[in-house]
């Protein structure tokens, strides 16, 4: 096909994050204006302390007479400023493939068609997601954790951080191979995932660990969704491979752990640390069962369960 005549593709503006906790996103900028900072009300908000809540603004500038367009950054007068390239700037126009720093982060603008923020996201969700679960790896649900957590502080609403072990998964890897034990993670993955409400977040730590988060949950409600995971895990049979093969015929249980924003703690890493000292007193006391980091109140016991739609 003659050059010319090939299909003009369609490249829209995003910014694509190269390092922090986004790592691989691309955000489009579908505004006129969009800014970047810490406040929650920012178009692009960005968790980073050395970030002013309004760092810097991308203006879309459009010239109907030469039917061009162009993208400026500007910075807002941010307390650690605006860097171009390496270079401290207020105002400058934008360039494909450049690259912005703002904080401790890393942005590079670039002209994407839909096959580029495609293959974008893919590599985000690779980096981001366990590959054997499709849960998010611990460093994304830290990540979404902490931005939980602001959301939480804001509006004044509790959510729940759950801690899960499988019990003595050792002897299940020992019993029956690391096919089957990696194939038992899996669908231990599901079975989290299926219990959890639309919204609720899910994580594999490492190994046989996982965690999760109730959105808008008191302690009293995520106990209770706490123990419905651990029912159906302990009802489930699991599968065994053999030789390529899947054959219903081995059952695993699993401990959790709970600690409630913000009665237990506000700080999202310490509610994780509350929540594993809580899954361990489960270990301790027999396995298969929830632990709580602390005891309910009777304003708690009396909370019902949100719909899990």
């Amino acid at each position: 096909m003659n050059q010319s005549m090939r299909p003009q593709r369609e490249l829209r503006p995003a910014l694509v994050f190269l390092t922090g906790d986004l790592l691989a996103v691309p955000i489009p900028l579908e505004r006129e204006e969009v800014i970047l900072g810490r406040a929650l009300e920012a178009d692009v908000r960005i968790n980073d302390k050395k970030i002013s809540r309004k760092h810097a603004k991308i203006r879309t500038i459009h010239d109907t007479r030469s039917n061009t367009t162009e993208y400026v950054v500007t910075d807002l007068n941010s307390r650690n400023g605006t860097l171009l390239n390496g270079e401290k700037i207020t105002q400058e126009k934008l360039q494909n493939g450049d690259k912005i720093t703002i904080g401790e982060n890393i942005l590079r603008f670039e002209l994407l068609d839909e096959i580029d923020r495609e293959y974008q996201r893919q590599i985000h969700r690779l980096l981001s997601h366990d590959d054997l679960t499709g849960l998010l790896s611990s460093r994304s649900f830290f990540s979404e954790l902490r931005r939980e957590a602001a959301r939480a502080k804001t509006e004044n609403r509790p959510f729940c951080v759950l801690m899960m072990d499988v019990d003595h998964f050792k002897n299940v890897n020992d019993t029956y191979g690391h096919l089957t034990g990696s194939k038992t993670l899996e669908e231990i993955g599901a079975c989290i995932t299926q219990n959890l409400r639309s919204g609720d977040v899910a994580a594999r730590f490492g190994g046989e660990e996982f965690a999760a988060f109730l959105l808008d949950a008191e302690l009293g409600q995520a106990l209770v969704a706490g123990e419905r995971i651990r029912a159906e895990i302990e009802n489930q049979e699991f599968s065994v491979v053999r030789q390529g093969k899947f054959s219903k015929a081995h059952r695993v249980t699993i401990s959790i752990g709970i600690a409630a924003f913000p009665n237990d703690s506000s700080d999202p890493i310490e509610l994780v640390e509350m929540a594993d000292s809580a899954l361990y007193r489960a270990k301790r006391e027999g396995r298969n069962r929830v632990c709580a980091y602390r005891d309910l109140t009777a304003e708690e016991a009396t909370q019902p369960l949100p719909s899990r739609s």
